[in-house]
């Protein structure tokens, strides 16, 4: 017998012990991407806002594709550099060396989608934050960090930022951090275009071809597309530039190439680029192609951070570029691990199905549902969205119906100071209306609490929304924190007539919020008529029929129920919809006793998390304080009493629940 060869030990691309995986220097700035799809950027009449600029979109990809990314760059001191400092936060991007610039104002991109192959762009970066970048932002310890170091080209442009880049580049080499290169090469922030002539791909240019071969020698990965690789080898045959470059740099060269995938070469460049490796792309429809490289290159990194082969890294990049360039954004595009599985499972069955992966209905639930999102792991929420209970209140007691706006600020108040005395943050939830409450919203938004915000008439039968049929219309103008809430009363036993036009409001508005990006919460109330009596199982087939439906909101709003029930419940959502956000329980005027039996039974629910309770906290003293025998202070008072009771009565009942659950023994131990 012939012996086997001993396999080969493991060996990483990266130094042990790191505790960052990639920093991105770089770009960091605002994109206002035109919404009129087709227009002139002159004819453009609304725009929506993201993060941009390419490292950024890396950092914020890499993070997404879950690697420990960090962003070293500068922002201005504004409400854009903010912005964008909290939403690579958000993602899970470490921006503690992201500086904000005292002097300077954050960097501003307007992009515009007006065919396949035409994208105007305009760049406002005269003297902006993040080309601003000093030496001084950044010391050897936070590069030695890492894992790999990127920089992308724009961040040679100018003296300023070419010497930083430098400074990176030295702290990296020295310490066994892996450089990366992504060329992104944009004339007209070489200063070889006119200054709004951003769309402009290629200008040939010895200068620039010079600086870059210069650097060249610096880099273990460079990545770049057939424009960006011949203004860095300065040949305009792209196997003659990419000679030029491996005459330079050994780094390992990948070269985009749009539908065709991409192409790796590691050693000698062949003769034809067709002669060296390629991994093919999926074919899509293109949408916008800006920032698709963004997503190409965090794809790739996020494997190659993890050691996998070259092969795997140009996979997992073609899938990521394929479908940002089906979307209207770039960062807030980029897929999730969850999208790309299946990505992968629908593209093995049938390539054709995924030409147009924007119409997928799962893919576009699965970018919705699996990014990171603010944990609302517990809501204990104040309700006084109601509207005509107010103007009813105002009416017996003579005040004017002007006065419930100044009531429900004071609501705000009153919770303000309730999450403030029992240490809250993260937790509070309130349900506000605008018809009454504009300025309760107002000052609610903004504050990291669980915001519910109802669109429906009230007492509507069917159901009918307050500003008319066209509700994604209204939504619009919303704060994308707030959530769409929805009463609905709706019985799966109703005559079919009945049902069907419930069913086909809900359907509409579930279509309206998938576009807006708001979270959805359905409070499902069955009808009490003597011919749909209620029984145990109503609500939960009342679930079931508009999961069957294809409606799947965020959040659902129910009555308290057994403790039967609420495991039936768990185990419907727990397999129709794993990414629900949960239950809130809401109180119809009951009293605070009835209502802690209430939390009492949910308390071993594992989809309930927590209460949205109204007219049992607000009643009484909504009433005295309209007929003038309480003054706000008072008002204040007496909100928060009853409110900190329901908190108290609502952890008791979770508390208790966590004792039930531990062993005897254990509890005695306890005790």
């Amino acid at each position: 017998m012939v012996a086997s060869p001993p396999s080969q030990p493991f060996i990483s691309r990266f130094a042990p012990g790191r505790t960052r995986d990639i920093i991105c220097l770089g770009r960091l700035a605002v994109d206002l991407y035109a919404q009129q799809i087709g227009a002139r950027l002159e004819d453009v009449t609304s725009f929506a806002k993201y993060l941009g600029g390419s490292s950024a979109n890396i950092a914020f990809g890499c993070a997404r594709l879950g690697r420990a990314s960090a962003m070293l760059a500068r922002v201005g001191n504004d409400h854009m550099g903010r912005f964008l400092v909290e939403t690579l936060a958000r993602e899970g991007c470490d921006v503690g060396h992201t500086r904000v610039d005292a002097e300077r104002l954050t960097a501003l991109v307007l992009l515009g989608i007006k065919d396949r192959d035409t994208f105007p762009l305009v760049f406002h970066r005269e003297n902006c934050a993040d080309m601003a970048l000093d030496e001084g932002d950044f010391d050897e310890a936070f590069i030695a960090s890492c894992k790999a170091l990127l920089i992308t080209g724009t961040h040679f442009s100018t003296e300023r930022v070419n010497r930083a880049s430098r400074r990176a580049l030295e702290y990296a080499r020295r310490n066994q951090v892996r450089t990366v290169l992504d060329i992104d090469y944009r004339p007209v922030l070489w200063g070889l275009t006119g200054k709004a002539d951003g769309e402009t791909r290629f200008i040939a240019d010895e200068s620039v071809t010079a600086h870059l071969q210069r650097i060249l020698p610096l880099f273990d990965l460079v990545i770049g597309t057939e424009e960006e690789f011949r203004i860095a080898g300065g040949k305009h045959e792209l196997i003659d530039a990419l000679a030029m470059v491996r005459a330079v740099t050994p780094a390992t060269l990948v070269v985009k190439r749009g539908p065709l995938g991409c192409t790796i070469i590691e050693g000698r460049v062949p003769t034809s680029i067709d002669e060296a490796p390629t991994e093919r792309g999926i074919e899509v429809e293109v949408l916008n192609v800006l920032g698709a490289g963004d997503a190409f290159a965090s794809g790739f990194l996020s494997e190659w951070l993890r050691d996998a082969p070259l092969a795997r890294c140009a996979h997992t990049a073609n899938l990521c570029g394929a479908l940002v360039v089906s979307r209207h954004a770039c960062a807030p595009a980029m897929p999730t691990p969850a999208e790309l599985d299946y990505l992968c499972e629908a593209v093995e069955r049938d390539p054709a199905r995924m030409r147009r992966p924007d119409l997928d209905a799962k893919l576009a639930r699965l970018h919705r549902v699996s990014v990171a999102r603010a944990p609302h792991d517990e809501v204990l929420g104040f309700a006084f969205d109601h509207r005509n209970q107010f103007f009813e209140l105002a009416q017996q007691t003579g005040a004017s119906e002007a006065r419930i706006a100044e009531l429900k600020r004071l609501f705000v108040d009153a919770v303000a100071q309730t999450e403030t005395a029992l240490g809250l943050q993260g937790r509070i939830g309130v349900l506000i209306d605008d018809r009454y409450g504009q300025d309760a919203l107002n000052a609610a938004t903004g504050r990291g609490w669980w915001i519910g915000r109802p669109v429906e008439l009230p007492g509507s039968m069917p159901l009918v929304f307050q500003h008319g049929r066209s509700v994604g219309t209204a939504l619009v103008a919303w704060p994308q924190e707030h959530v769409v809430k929805c009463l609905v009363q709706y019985h799966p036993d109703a005559p079919i007539g009945e049902r069907v036009e419930q069913e086909a409001q809900l359907r509409a508005l579930y279509d309206a919020v998938q576009a807006s990006g708001h979270e959805l919460l359905l409070e499902v109330i069955p009808p009490h008529r003597d011919t749909l009596p209620a029984a145990p199982d109503t609500v939960y087939r009342a679930l079931k029929r508009l999961y069957n439906l294809g409606i799947q909101p965020e959040w659902w709003k129910l009555a308290p129920l057994s403790a039967e029930q609420w495991r039936a419940i768990d185990a419907l959502i727990a397999e129709r919809d794993p990414y629900c956000r949960g239950v809130v329980l809401l109180g119809l005027s009951a009293g605070v006793d009835t209502l802690s039996e209430g939390f009492r039974a949910a308390a071993a629910s594992t989809t309930c998390k927590g209460f949205t309770v109204g007219r049992t906290i607000f009643h009484e003293p909504s009433r005295a304080w309209l007929a003038g025998e309480i003054d706000d202070a008072a008002l204040v008072a007496n909100v928060r009493a009853t409110f900190e009771t329901l908190i108290e009565a609502w952890r008791a009942a979770r508390a208790d629940r966590g004792e039930a659950s531990k062993p005897q023994a254990t509890r005695r131990e306890a005790a």
